[in-house]
This record gives C-alpha cells, sequence and structure tokens, in this order.
C-alpha cells in the first residue's frame, strides 16, 4: 500500500505553536531549497603549461627580476628550503627554474628596494628557522645574501612600504604567537627593530595601504585563532608606529587579506579568504578607513589565496580564488556592489593550490592577465591564460 502525505496535509498536523515558524521562514525563503542563479558564467581562461619548483611551494609572486620589460614568477619552497626563479618570455612561457637554497622553511616572501639600488629585493619570512632573511638583487635575476633577523617566532607572512616617512622600504611581520612586529629599513638592505604589538589570535597576513587618505600607511591583519575570526585595521601615525586597532568579523579562520574597490567608489574594500567553512568575506570601504560590515560568499572547498581584477571587461572587480581541498580554480565575477554571480567558472588544477598571483601577458600587441598558481601538491607553477590571447608556435607547454 501506498500512502501519499502532501505538504498541505502535513502541514495541518503539525502543533498551533509551530505553524508560525513554518510561515515565517516560507516568508523569508529560508525553508525553500537553495538554487544557483540562472546565470552562466564565461570562461576567459585555459590551462597553458606547468612549470616545475622546488618542494611544496607556499607563495608565488610577480616582477621583472632582469629589466627585459617580462614578468617573472618566485616561489618560496617551504619543504626544501629554496626559492624558485622563473625567468620569463613575454607570452606566458618560462624559462626553467633556477633555485636558490635560503633557509629554513620559507614560508613567504615580499618584495621591495631595500638599498636604492633600483634592484628588486627580497625578504623571506623563515618560519622553520625564526628569522626574517634579506636577498639583495643585482638586476639580472640574481641575488645575494643580506642580513638574517631573528623574531619570536615562527613568521608568517611578511608586508613592504615605507611606513615611517622616510623614503626608505620598512617591514611589517605576522608572528604567530599573536604579535605583529615592525622592521624600520635605512636603505642600505639592512633594518632595525621597531614597534612590536600583540593583539588577536594567530595573525595570518598582513597588507599596507592609506586607507584614510591622510598619506600615512594603515596595517591591515587577518587573524585566524578560534578566539578572534577578525581583521584588525591599524591607523597608521606615519612614524613606523600604529594606533590601537578596530576589528571586524570575518568567516572561520582567515588565511589572508587584499585590497579592491569592488562598487566602483575608489575607495578600498577588502577581500578576505576564510580556510573554514568555504567561504569568503568582502568588506566596502567607506574611504575613512572604517568599513560596512562583511558579506560572505563561496567559492569552493577549502579556499585558501585568493586576489580581485577585472578579468571580464565589464569594469567590476572580480575575484579569483584557489582551492586547496578541490584543487581547482574558481573566479566569481563580480556585480559591482561587492557581491557576485553564481556559480562561478571552476578550472581543475594540479593537486594542492596554494596561492595565485595575477601577471600581464602580452603577444600579438594585446595585453591580456595571466594567473600563476602555486601548486604545493606537486611541486608545480600553472599558467592559465586569457581566451583573448594566442600563444606562439614556440610556446610549448612544460609538464
Amino acid at each position: 500500500m501506498i500512502i501519499t502525505i502532501t505538504w498541505k496535509s502535513y502541514v495541518s498536523t503539525l502543533p498551533r505553536s509551530l505553524l508560525w515558524l513554518v510561515v515565517l521562514l516560507l516568508g523569508q525563503g529560508l525553508w525553500a531549497c537553495s538554487k544557483s542563479e540562472p546565470y552562466t558564467p564565461p570562461d576567459p581562461f585555459y590551462y597553458f603549461a606547468s612549470y616545475k619548483v622546488g618542494k611544496n611551494p607556499t607563495t608565488i609572486t610577480t616582477e621583472d627580476l632582469n629589466h627585459d620589460s617580462f614578468t617573472d614568477l618566485i616561489t618560496t619552497n617551504i619543504a626544501s628550503n629554496t626559492l624558485s626563479i622563473l625567468l620569463g618570455v613575454g607570452d606566458g612561457t618560462f624559462k626553467d627554474q633556477v633555485q636558490l637554497q635560503v633557509c629554513q622553511e620559507p614560508r613567504s616572501l615580499v618584495l621591495g628596494n631595500f638599498n636604492r639600488d633600483q634592484h628588486a629585493d627580497l625578504a623571506l619570512a623563515c618560519s622553520g628557522g625564526d628569522e626574517i632573511m634579506i636577498l639583495l638583487g643585482h638586476g639580472n635575476g640574481k641575488f645575494e645574501e643580506g642580513p638574517r633577523y631573528p623574531v619570536y617566532r615562527t613568521p608568517i607572512a611578511l608586508a613592504a612600504d615605507d611606513i615611517d616617512g622616510d623614503h626608505d622600504t620598512d617591514l611589517v611581520v605576522a608572528l604567530r604567537n599573536d604579535k605583529v612586529k615592525v622592521f624600520l629599513g635605512n636603505g642600505t638592505g639592512e633594518f632595525r627593530h621597531g614597534a612590536q604589538y600583540e593583539h588577536g589570535d594567530t595573525p595570518t597576513s598582513v597588507a599596507l595601504s592609506d586607507l584614510n587618505g591622510d598619506r600615512k600607511l594603515d596595517l591591515v591583519v587577518t587573524n585566524g585563532g578560534p578566539m578572534s575570526n577578525a581583521v584588525s585595521i591599524w591607523l597608521g601615525n606615519g612614524d613606523g608606529s600604529f594606533r590601537d586597532p578596530k576589528d571586524y568579523s570575518t568567516g572561520r579562520r582567515p588565511l589572508g587579506v587584499s585590497f579592491a574597490d569592488f562598487n566602483n567608489d575608489h575607495h578600498r574594500d577588502l577581500l578576505v579568504i576564510n580556510g573554514e567553512r568555504d567561504s569568503f568575506t568582502t568588506f566596502l570601504g567607506n574611504g575613512n578607513a572604517t568599513f560596512q560590515p562583511g558579506k560572505d560568499s563561496g567559492a569552493d572547498a577549502g579556499p585558501n589565496f585568493g586576489l580581485a581584477k577585472d578579468f571580464n571587461g565589464d569594469r567590476f572587480e572580480d575575484v579569483a580564488i584557489v582551492n586547496l581541498q578541490s584543487s581547482d580554480l574558481s573566479i566569481l565575477f563580480g556585480k559591482g556592489d561587492g557581491t557576485f554571480h553564481y556559480p562561478p567558472r571552476n578550472y581543475r588544477t594540479k593537486s594542492g593550490p596554494f596561492a595565485l598571483t595575477s601577471f600581464r601577458v602580452t603577444t600579438s600587441g594585446v595585453e591580456e592577465p595571466g594567473l600563476a598558481i602555486a601548486d604545493n601538491g606537486s611541486g608545480s607553477v600553472s599558467i592559465f591564460l586569457h581566451h583573448g590571447l594566442k600563444p606562439t608556435a614556440q610556446s610549448v607547454a612544460k609538464e
């Protein structure tokens, strides 16, 4: 015997005390099954090539290291204690890596001109050695070892800029023991110890920008520990020090923060990648270093790193995210108000995509954004090119 129960007959069996809740949920659309928007995302990218680097790369950065006007790539390889340098050809292809033995467990790096010679230099957060290592560039893709600075303890992320107004590049370091440390540069490649701050729970990333237009750099820190789950805004005094921070709640375990302008109002907005519950959070800026409450959005499983850029030419910034657990790249296309169309466009990657960066690619006089991904699980860098580009006959993918 088959018994059919309709929704109407089921509701009629509910106690009167629960009927009001059902009506409320239906009225707010919370009872209904979620559905994707009737939206077909653009398909701007395609997988192009993969290049071997060191073991377990954790960051990837772009720079013209040899002054040939082509973008080069640098990765930190945490398990082999090395950097990989891949010099670019300009059409999306790169020469084979040159590995540099550096320090114990290089977790992240930041670029700057530390000694006023107009060549890119590097600062490394050496998590295993509890130190900051400086590498001074020669302008030809090669580096020499500079000074090292002990920190306590476990440096995880770096930001570089002139925070004290003396025109020399300074450093801010996130330390895993709930501290943020400042190093002030003297323009010779050396640094002196600056202020150290303790706040939040387990800082995971740092970034610098003038958020209120006073020409003094402010500091943004994500706090990824379970006691915080927040992004902190520290207003700069212009002398290398910062005021007490203001916290904004994020999703669970925020891993990184970067800047964007999602609504084209010329104010800095924030993009925060959350390591749990598969989400990221956007904060629209008010132009005075304060932000509207965050809006959560989703990508795929285990988002680990993201960046904002207009990928489809509609003048609204989009978001590219690498997802560590699902091993894919998600492109979410912006609506111009800090929210995004769904579903995203997903591209399969090699195992363990950990970080990504965008770079300029030029072929046949047309410039388009490319993406480079640090594949932590496969010890490689993967290149995705824009569909507007046509690779040359000499561009051969290297597996």
